[in-house]
């Protein structure tokens, strides 16, 4: 289970450097940098490969800022066994922890963005389609009812009404405690499809389901495009999705993700707040923090909340935005003592950071002494090199180092 990235990384001062991971690709081993009289080594490579980005369906889910599956997955398989703890304090759609639970782990997670949960709690649980298909036929559509803002610009009258008829549903369903595991399902679904940049969603097109536009921002882009919103099957577009999604899952995974499920748990708070999960508990914590002010997640989501029924400009000013170092340091130093308390001895975490500020701040190297000032040992800052795609080009992003394309994941370890 354990192979040389444990071995190596516990005892990184010493040994032969050239063969960490066992990858196909010679390692890099760009230097060693001096941070609170720690020299901690920085290592490059392409740790996983093109063969191996192909994501479960089930991650399929648009959020904004969110890192993909094999991060989460490569620490998983090199530092946990099956059954083990694995807990994200910034969860946001959930890839560690479906990752985690696809990989036969226990899962815990947080964010102070309740759209987390409805996110995720989902997909460690999936209906059968047969069900889905069912409940869709036996939601009472009322087709007299319109929402209380005009979002015409997004949706057509017939259109806008069955939304409303469905957000209503599912508030009555919540309401009565009534809500079950397949109306989770479709609210889930429905919320990934309220905006995006195809047929397969409610609305005109728009920008991607993960950053929703104001109204007045799309009433911009219907003129420049010439473009009406046209009638959406909404039921008919949720159980397309929820094919694809599912278009993965096999009989075995499915038993295994409903076995995990009823024991997953699911916080919404500040992550320096102390969840209740037993002290030294958790096996690897994989997650990443909200860098600095670059992302505005609540103005993103107004309209998905709109849908949920969440006050947007509540939780968004409870999300941790800081806008200097010195305040993202004060937070993160704070979550990582909560984190030192729940890590058994022996336990790792895998904290994925980028460049900010136009590659002006490091992260990497901000949260290294922050660990270590707590009681952690820093065991490496690994960088993830990859091939940048055409749209990574277009955003000036040119090399490994310095591209907010890569991923820099700092690694901790409880000793």
């Amino acid at each position: 289970m354990m192979n040389n990235i444990v071995t190596y990384l516990a005892d990184f001062h010493t040994g032969d450097k050239s063969d960490l991971f066992h990858q196909d690709r010679p390692i890099t081993k760009t230097d060693e940098i001096l941070l609170n009289e720690t020299l901690i080594p920085r290592f490059i490579n392409e740790f996983w490969t093109s063969s191996q980005r192909q994501s479960h369906s089930l991650h399929e889910i648009s959020y904004r800022a969110c890192f993909k599956a094999e991060l989460p997955r490569f620490f998983i398989n090199q530092l946990t066994k099956y059954g083990d703890l694995v807990y994200d304090p910034f969860m946001g759609r959930g890839t560690t922890l479906l990752e985690a639970a696809l990989l036969g782990r226990e899962v815990a997670g947080n964010d102070i963005n309740p759209l987390s949960r409805i996110l995720i709690e989902p997909r460690i649980n999936p209906p059968p389609l047969a069900e889905i298909h069912r409940r869709l036929q036996e939601i009472p559509w009322n087709l007299d009812l319109k929402p209380e803002l005009d979002l015409s610009m997004f949706y057509s009258p017939a259109t806008e009404r069955m939304i409303v008829s469905l957000k209503e549903y599912l508030l009555s369903r919540k309401e009565e405690n009534t809500e079950d595991y397949i109306d989770k399902w479709i609210r889930m679904v429905a919320t990934n499809r309220l905006t995006g940049h195809s047929s397969g969603f409610f609305s005109v097109y728009t920008l991607p389901p993960n950053q929703a536009v104001s109204p007045e921002a799309q009433i911009k882009i219907n003129e420049k495009r010439k473009q009406v919103p046209t009638d959406r099957d909404v039921p008919a577009i949720i159980e397309k999705k929820s094919i694809r999604l599912q278009k993965d899952l096999t009989v075995a995974q499915a038993k295994n993700l409903q076995h995990l499920s009823a024991r997953s748990r699911y916080f919404c708070q500040d992550a320096q707040i102390s969840v209740t999960l037993e002290d030294e508990t958790v096996a690897l914590v994989v997650t990443s923090p909200p860098f600095l002010d670059t992302v505005q997640y609540a103005a993103d989501n107004w309209l998905r909340c709109w849908f949920n029924h969440i006050d947007a400009q509540e939780f968004g000013r409870h999300i941790t935005m800081s806008r200097t170092i010195e305040e993202w340091s004060y937070v993160m130093k704070n979550v990582f003592i909560e984190l030192k308390r729940l890590l058994k001895p022996g336990g790792w975490i895998a904290f994925e950071v980028g460049e900010v500020r136009n590659r002006t701040v490091m992260l990497d190297e901000v949260i290294a002494p922050i660990g270590i000032s707590v009681g952690l040992e820093c065991c490496g800052i690994v960088i993830n090199q990859q091939e940048f795609t055409k749209t990574a080009n277009c955003w000036g992003i040119k090399n490994n180092q310095l591209g907010t394309n890569t991923n820099r994941i700092v690694l901790f370890q409880k000793v």
